[in-house]
């Protein structure tokens, strides 16, 4: 009688785990998408303070890279583009003499023209003072022209310089670690003091404020299910019971595939299904490859 009833007991509880689990629609397992946040910057890490499952913000300060060398030379490039604009004439003071000529020879046509008038001064004398002061106006503009030519071409000579402090610059603020979007810390790859280069990855964050699960339907679900949808999604809470969440289909796969071959029976993996993604707001319960069921009606 003991074996009897034991053997009942254990069809009992077979039968009730068959009957749980053929309520649900579909199951899977929450993912979230990843983001590997690499160095943009070369030199030894000075500053890096994260850890492991901290929650960052977008545009949090997290450390630095070593930027002496970088400041340097940029100091450097600065001093050579001051070197060089220091070799531009002086203009002013280069026509300064070419100017009082034309102001003297300006108020001596001035002068004569009086003169002229009173019939004191010829004509010609006139004429040759108005040549005069044309004469030195046409040095004066050749002088500028020259000097202004030479000033530009300095000024050229220093932009391939600008474009490299500009560079330096871009480079400088690479050095500077800053989180790019809200989420929390997965994985630390780098630790202080060690070497950064172009590419190396630093660490890997998610958002879980909001998890995906990722489950599978079958032939018959697919024309049942839609984008936005809203779904009642499960978790084991106790051995017996679940918890229950809100989830919203946010994306439905247009290509058939064969089950996963971590889920489902040998016999379900032949047939063909399709891949969706629920989003399921994250009370803090939830995590990355946890197991959940899903119910669509």
């Amino acid at each position: 009688m003991k074996k009897i009833s034991f053997f009942t007991l254990i069809a009992i509880i077979s039968l009730s785990s068959c009957t749980k689990k053929s309520q649900f629609d579909a199951s899977g397992t929450f993912e979230t998408e990843e983001t590997i946040i690499s160095s943009e910057g070369t030199g030894r890490i000075k500053e890096f303070s994260i850890e492991e499952g901290q929650t960052l913000k977008a545009g949090q300060y997290i450390g630095f890279i070593d930027t002496a060398q970088l400041y340097f030379n940029k100091k450097n490039l600065e001093a050579q583009i001051q070197a060089g604009l220091s070799k531009r004439p002086d203009i002013a003071a280069q026509v300064a003499s070419l100017q009082v000529q034309l102001q003297n020879a300006q108020h001596e046509q001035t002068r004569i023209s009086n003169l002229v008038k009173a019939d004191a001064a010829t004509q010609k004398q006139l004429d040759d003072q108005t040549s005069m002061v044309a004469q030195i106006q046409k040095q004066i503009d050749a002088q500028l022209s020259t000097l202004d030519i030479s000033t530009q071409s300095i000024n050229k000579e220093t932009v391939p310089l600008r474009a490299l402090i500009q560079q330096m610059n871009d480079q400088l603020g690479k050095c500077y670690l800053i989180n790019p979007i809200n989420g929390t810390v997965l994985s630390k790859y780098a630790r202080l003091n060690e070497e950064a280069t172009p590419g190396k990855p630093l660490y890997k964050i998610a958002d879980v404020s909001t998890l995906l699960l990722r489950a599978y339907v079958t032939n018959d679900q697919f024309s049942q299910i839609k984008l936005g949808q809203k779904v009642k999604v499960f978790i084991d809470s106790t051995a017996d019971n679940y918890k229950e969440y809100e989830g919203t289909v946010t994306w439905i796969s247009d290509k058939a595939e064969f089950t996963p071959k971590t889920i489902q029976t040998k016999d379900e993996r032949a047939n063909l299904v399709w891949a969706t993604k629920i989003a399921v707001k994250n009370d803090g319960y939830l995590k990355i490859g946890m197991y959940a069921d899903v119910k669509f009606k």
